[in-house]
């Protein structure tokens, strides 16, 4: 996009968060001579490469005006390169190769382990000419296979030091490197080390991918053992890149070590400068975290999500007794809306792209009216249905014949994103992949009546409580901290969800024609492998499932469209379930 007003105001609003100098590992004496590192970092690029929306066919746009994208990324790069007074490393945090319809068709429509075409990221980032790459836990969506050629794709490495093989320990993919670099003018030899960390929730996440041959070890305990290692290989500085949040918290159990450790990575482990974060999304400029061994500052720093932000930490540094020591350090995060896109990235990349915009453009049905989600987390929607109808035929065909094909199929779906629509007319990829924005497969498993009520229990936590004669106001009654995805409904069941009444008591009625249903009765639930793996803890999902073939619910989504030319929410929409307040239905 053109520098417009737009670009100059979020120019800005990049700027909020000024160098702050923390308290570094020397004190600076004025007969010292300072040497400068800076280190660009980003993450959570997941497949974007240009500033597009693939879903509207037009430019990315967003309420805050941000920019995506590789290509913004490698102007914002090139442009500090040329500023940088001493060395410059980039890094990247993780998720890389999925998140956006460029990225599935090459791993889906035309996967580059069939094809042997260069995947499009790979081409992106090569030009922007990374360091090191650290993998993210949607590096294994589509398998070890796919993820390896990527990997050897790349001309620079990709980290990974807590991913390890799960027959021998060994560590299956790089741990760290140490780069050799030159902080400034006839100044000695520099040596960085670069950790890599990947997200254990890998293990619950792509369990079908990983199982038996991977094993994801605690992140705090794989950078202890590694980063003595590395100062003792001599590196002078080490850095690591980690994808996991700095929260301390995690969406699925205790079973698996903690899924966003970034600051108690920095708190118990000494010996480390900084952390590059990403997987949280979230825009983080600059964090100080101090050591409880050492008491020294670790310097954190996340660049948002998508390309909209890069990274930029600055490291004075002094040389004194033959040794390097950091005297200051401080972060920020730039917009990336405040440069022209990479015109030598967008090249690489151009005819990928389009072919990928040709794609998504196909009509696979027509619709008989509008259909939106945007009111799917507190309300029945025929779109939501429409994922249910399609997860529940699939799944009931595929058991007809066995021990199960007299039970009832229950099926799983949630509004994935509250944009979503299918216009009235002309449907087209794009609307669905609109709609269903993640690459799950579908699944099924057995549940009892008295299961399903604690999984839906478990959904209906995420209201908040509506006393009597308060308002019922859409934006409010459900947690704003808590993602769409979360607000799973059920097809096949009737239910009341009463958020009047405490948590772990709101489903008031669950009945089949009318009729309770008993707790003991046997149910096959339809679902997504993400769920039925345990992300997001909801009780009772995972188990063996009795239906796993493999298949990814948006491509089975678009072929029940494209077999029938229509979609008409006659043939669907079965509306089964409602928010009430004391027992009386909630309108809004």
């Amino acid at each position: 996009m053109t520098l417009t007003r737009r670009t100059l105001l979020a120019a800005g609003a990049a700027s909020v968060a000024a160098p702050i100098v923390g308290a570094g590992t020397a004190q600076a004496h004025p007969e010292d001579k300072t040497y400068r590192l800076t280190v660009l970092g980003t993450s959570d690029t997941h497949g974007n490469v240009y500033n597009w929306d693939y879903y509207k066919d037009a430019e990315y746009d967003d309420s805050a005006h941000n920019d995506v994208g590789v290509a913004k990324l490698a102007a914002l790069v090139t442009k500090l390169r040329a500023e940088a007074i001493g060395a410059t490393l980039v890094l990247d945090a993780g998720d890389t190769i999925q998140g956006t319809p460029l990225a599935t068709y090459y791993a889906k429509q035309e996967p580059i382990t069939t094809t042997g075409a260069k995947h499009p990221m790979a081409r992106a980032m090569n030009v922007l000419q990374y360091d090191a790459v650290t993998l993210g836990n949607h590096e294994f969506n589509y398998g070890l296979p796919l993820l390896d050629r990527w990997i050897r794709q790349l001309g620079f490495p990709a980290l990974a030091a807590n991913a390890v093989n799960a027959r021998t320990g060994k560590p299956a993919f790089t741990p760290y490197v140490i780069k050799k670099v030159s902080p400034g003018r006839h100044a000695p030899t520099l040596r960085v080390g670069i950790l890599g960390l990947t997200n254990p929730g890998v293990a619950i996440w792509d369990r079908a991918n990983v199982e038996g041959k991977l094993t994801f070890l605690d992140m705090v305990a794989t950078a202890a053992k590694w980063v003595p290692i590395m100062r003792d290989r001599g590196a002078d500085i080490v850095l690591i890149s980690a994808h996991g949040g700095d929260s301390g918290t995690s969406s699925y159990g205790p079973e698996l070590p903690n899924e966003n450790p970034s600051a108690l990575i920095a708190e118990q482990v000494p010996g480390i400068d900084a952390i590059l974060f990403g997987h949280a999304h979230a825009e983080v400029p600059q964090r100080f975290v101090t050591n409880a061994r050492t008491g020294r500052p670790v310097l954190l720093s996340e660049p948002s999500k998508w390309g909209q932000r890069l990274t930029k930490m600055d490291f004075e540094l002094v040389r004194r007794g033959g040794r390097w020591a950091v005297t200051t350090k401080s972060a920020t995060t730039l917009n990336t809306n405040t440069v022209e896109a990479d015109p030598r990235v967008l090249a690489a990349v151009r005819s990928q792209h389009e072919k990928t915009v040709a794609y998504v453009n196909q009509v696979v049905a027509t619709s008989t009216e509008e259909l939106s989600a945007a009111s799917s987390r507190y309300e029945d929607t025929p779109i939501l249905d429409y994922i249910n109808k399609v997860q529940t035929d699939t799944v009931t065909a595929a058991l007809a014949g066995t021990e199960y094909a007299s039970l009832p199929v229950l099926s799983i779906a949630a509004p994935f994103s509250r944009t979503a629509v299918f216009p009235q007319g002309d449907v087209k990829i794009k609307d669905v992949a609109g709609l269903y924005i993640y690459d799950n497969t579908l699944e099924a498993v057995v549940l009892t009546g008295a299961e399903v009520k604690a999984y839906l229990e478990y959904s209906a936590k995420y209201f908040v409580t509506l006393a009597p004669g308060a308002p019922a106001d859409p934006a409010t009654i459900s947690d704003p901290a808590v993602p769409d995805y979360n607000y799973d409904v059920l097809s096949g069941v009737d239910y009341d969800i009463d958020i009047s009444r405490p948590v772990g008591s709101r489903i008031t009625r669950l009945q089949i024609a009318g009729v309770d249903v008993d707790p003991g009765a046997r149910f096959v639930i339809a679902v997504n492998n993400y769920r039925r793996s345990g992300g997001g803890n909801f009780p009772g999902i995972v188990k063996t499932q009795v239906y796993n073939a493999q298949q990814e619910i948006r491509q089975l989504l678009i072929d029940w469209a494209q077999a029938r030319g229509a979609i008409d929410p006659a043939d669907f929409f079965v509306k089964n379930w409602q928010l009430v307040r004391a027992g009386v239905p909630i309108e809004f």
